[in-house]
């Protein structure tokens, strides 16, 4: 594989358009931000798997959520995509790696004319039991995430995260603990992880949570006795863990929960002022994406001398990208968000 190109080569057949990130070789967008006759979506996420898709390349399960979530507004051509599975496309081959950000995540891996880019999506390398692990992938160009991208954010253990979640419980058994977690990943991560340390009563969900974990269940995914917590009596939830999504932990779903202990699991809560506001009790540091040490080490790791960043906290990996020797570009993509966490 040729290495060490020169500046801008890349631009002349990756750009950025008004639809987002576009192949010009392959004729393919890659997680466009709006309707695309070809795109590639590397996961799920509302953000970046969007309605109105015409022919669409991804992994089977990540076609199966989204399916599941935007109904009608699904691709209308969709086609399953494996791990490690090489297709030619146009003039470009492109394959499919593991991100380990949720179930089904993929790198886009995109070979042309001897060199390589890898577009990783959302992506982290901690352990996760919902989803494939992160495959690192050597590469020319990296076009990388940088949501957490400030030395400030490390996430530390998961299994101490949810311990704290657990102790908890045991302190206030009298109370009902509303976790808010995001519905595809950070729900079935933080039910596997209870999971693992041993919890085995039943959880309760949000209505809006369920669909999506029985679409990880269909998959092989494990989580055990899940009960709906609608329509529930409300002295069944004393004592108990209700899962929900973010905004409902505070709204007036909650309010018919016993005495609730607010908790919320997210990267973000490392930062104390943002638990405040949401008015969070148990901040739970628990992340899908990559924190500053994963960030950098593997920018680092995959070789490449082209650095393009997508969405986050850009300035300081940039500084961090041209302080190694390496060029670094914003690609300032709009419409991604932070829901995912």
């Amino acid at each position: 594989m040729q290495r060490r190109m020169q500046p801008k080569v890349f631009d002349s057949w990756l750009a950025v358009d008004r639809k987002g990130l576009y192949c010009r070789p392959g004729g393919f967008h890659i997680d466009p931000h709006g309707p695309a006759e070809k795109a590639i979506v590397t996961h799920a996420h509302a953000d970046h798997a969007r309605p109105g898709l015409g022919a669409a390349l991804a992994t089977e399960e990540t076609l199966a959520i989204m399916k599941a979530r935007l109904g009608e507004g699904a691709p209308r051509s969709p086609q399953i995509l494996a791990y490690g599975e090489v297709l030619k496309i146009g003039d470009v081959n492109v394959w499919l790696a593991p991100a380990g950000h949720v179930l089904g995540s993929a790198q886009v891996v995109i070979e042309w004319e001897g060199v390589r880019a890898v577009v990783s999506g959302d992506y982290k390398r901690q352990a996760d039991p919902t989803c494939a692990p992160f495959e690192l992938v050597p590469c020319d160009l990296f076009v990388t995430e940088a949501t957490f991208a400030l030395p400030v954010f490390r996430h530390g253990d998961p299994a101490d995260e949810i311990g704290k979640l657990l102790r908890s419980v045991e302190q206030f058994p009298e109370r009902t603990h509303a976790v808010g977690a995001y519905g595809l990943g950070k729900t079935q991560r933080v039910i596997k992880l209870l999971r693992e340390a041993g919890y085995d009563r039943p959880i309760w969900l949000h209505g809006a949570l369920q669909e999506t974990c029985a679409t990880y269940e269909r998959f092989g995914i494990d989580l055990g006795d899940l009960r709906p917590a609608t329509g529930e009596k409300r002295e069944t939830m004393r004592g108990e863990i209700v899962l929900a999504p973010p905004s409902a932990i505070t709204d007036r779903w909650s309010r018919r929960l016993p005495d609730p202990v607010t908790a919320f699991a997210s990267g973000w809560m490392r930062v104390r002022a943002r638990a405040r506001q949401r008015g969070v009790e148990l901040p739970i540091v628990l992340s899908d994406h990559a924190d500053w040490d994963e960030l950098v080490q593997t920018i680092d790791e995959t070789g490449a001398d082209e650095i393009w960043v997508t969405h986050g906290q850009e300035d300081a990996l940039l500084h961090h990208i041209h302080m190694r020797g390496k060029r670094g570009r914003a690609l300032r993509l709009i419409g991604f968000e932070e829901e995912d966490q």
